[in-house]
C-alpha cells in the first residue's frame, strides 16, 4: 500500500557567519536537529528509550545569509507581533515602517522562524528557541 509521508517542519535561520550569536544558534540548532533525527537499534545493548522517543520531532533545518523577501518579512513580522518590529527591523515602528528599512545592516539577525507553526525569535534567546522547537507536533 502506497502512503504519504508527511513533508518535515521547515525551520529556517537567518544567519550572519561574522556574528557570534548568530554562530551560537546556528550551533543549536544543528544539534537539535540531529538529536531529533537520531534513533537507536533495537540490538543496542543499553537504554536508548530517550533516542527512540525524541522530545522534539525531526524538522528540516535551512539556513540562510539572504534578506528574508518581502512577503516571508510579513510573516516574520506578523509571529514576533507589533510590539517586537524593532527587535527584526532596526529602528522600525511598524510593519509598513519595517518592509521599507529593509536592507542588510537594519535587519537584525540571527532570526530563527519556524515557518510550519506560525513561529519566530529574535536574536540568541537560547531558552526561547528551544522552546520554540520543543512546541512543534509530534510526526
Amino acid at each position: 500500500m502506497f502512503r504519504f509521508h508527511k513533508t518535515l517542519d521547515v525551520i529556517t535561520l537567518f544567519h550572519k557567519a561574522s556574528s557570534p550569536a548568530s554562530l551560537r544558534v546556528h550551533t543549536l540548532l544543528k544539534q537539535l536537529s540531529a538529536n531529533a533525527a537520531e534513533y537507536a537499534t533495537e540490538d543496542q545493548a543499553s537504554d536508548h528509550s530517550a533516542r527512540t522517543n525524541p522530545r522534539r520531532p525531526e524538522f528540516e533545518l535551512d539556513v540562510t545569509e539572504e534578506l528574508p523577501t518581502h512577503d516571508q518579512l510579513k510573516s516574520i513580522l506578523e509571529y514576533v507581533g507589533a510590539q517586537k518590529v524593532g527587535t527584526i527591523i532596526k529602528g522600525a515602528k511598524d510593519e509598513a515602517d519595517a518592509l521599507k528599512k529593509l536592507t542588510s545592516e537594519s535587519f537584525q539577525r540571527p532570526v530563527t522562524v519556524d515557518w510550519s507553526n506560525g513561529k519566530a525569535v529574535a536574536g540568541a534567546n537560547e531558552s526561547e528557541i528551544l522552546k520554540m522547537i520543543e512546541s512543534l507536533p509530534k510526526n
